[in-house]
Order: C-alpha cells, then sequence, then structure tokens
C-alpha cells in the first residue's frame, strides 16, 4: 500500500506539504525538490485507485537512526488512520531508532501533534532544539525532537542534533 515516490508525482507532494505545514517548516520548491538527489532522502506515498496522494511521509536514513522530516495527510483524507499506519509502517521497516520534529506544545495544534507521535510510541525529549531556516526569507524555528521507542540521553541527542544540522540542514 505505500509506495515509493514518483518522481513525476512531487508537485502533488509539495501541494500536500503547504496545506500541512507553516511556511518557515519546509523548503521553497526547488530546494525540496533538490533533495530527491540525496540517496539518504526518500518519500513514500499512499496512492488511492486514481492515482493521487492520500498521505506521504519523507525520510532521512542514516547509520545510527532515520528521520523523518514530513509525514502529512491530504486534508481530505485525515482521521482515517492513515498517518498512523504509515508512521508505523515506516518505523518497523527501518529497524533502527526514528526521531522527527515537533512545533513546542505551545498551541492546541501543536499538543494534538505531540499526542499523535505518543500514541505512536514516540517519546518527547525535552532538550534545546532549533530548526536552521530552511531557505532564504524563511526562520529558524523553535522544536523539539521525539524518538521512537524511549527517550534519549543527552549525548544521544546530540549526535542526532549534529547528523540533522551537517546531513539535512547543511
Amino acid at each position: 500500500m505505500i509506495e515509493k515516490l514518483r518522481n513525476q508525482d512531487f508537485d502533488k507532494i509539495y501541494d500536500i506539504m503547504e496545506m500541512s505545514f507553516p511556511s518557515d517548516e519546509y523548503r521553497n520548491y526547488n530546494g525540496q525538490k533538490a533533495l530527491l538527489e540525496d540517496p539518504a532522502y526518500s518519500i513514500y506515498g499512499i496512492y488511492n485507485e486514481f492515482q493521487d496522494i492520500k498521505a506521504f511521509i519523507a525520510v532521512w536514513e542514516f547509520d545510527e537512526f532515520a528521520f523523518v522530516e514530513h509525514l502529512a495527510v491530504h486534508p481530505e483524507h485525515r482521521n482515517r488512520g492513515l498517518g498512523a499506519y504509515m508512521l508505523n509502517e515506516q518505523v518497523e521497516l527501518l529497524h533502527k531508532p526514528v526521531c522527527l520534529e515537533v512545533e513546542l506544545p505551545e498551541t492546541e495544534i501543536a499538543r494534538r501533534r505531540i499526542g499523535f507521535y505518543k500514541r505512536n510510541n514516540f517519546f518527547l525529549n525535552e532538550y534545546p532544539y532549533i530548526q536552521p531556516a530552511l531557505s532564504e526569507g524563511k526562520k529558524a524555528i523553535p522544536l523539539l525532537i521525539m524518538t521512537s521507542g524511549s527517550k534519549v540521553d543527552k549525548d544521544i541527542f546530540e549526535r542526532i542534533k549534529n547528523t540533522l544540522y551537517t546531513r539535512v540542514y547543511k
């Protein structure tokens, strides 16, 4: 049911990204599309019978862990369990710890997202973390890191942060 993105479908993914995330949380079109050239980066989607994308997950796979950069469900298909299904399938297939970023729990939607990940066996790590600006005109964002299976200690958190800063955000 989950398939690797067909490059010709990138525009559909980007449309869902624009509908699902604040603009500071994704790159501009060309910057986001350029990631498809990086062998560590993959996007997987669930297609409907008309080959429209219902949901997608964008994953960076490194030696020690994987990083879910984006997980989004098209608004027409939300609240049907697709996000949880995709997340859990990826965690199972990766066979390594998985981390992701979440907004600070300062709004109701941020608290709901954190709750979603907690219900799917992710744990909130309270270490300070800032996502660098993703492209010119975008802002750096204070976020938190959640990890699959358990919280991480400060040393592992620092390794995750350093990998994200050097490989994902360059």
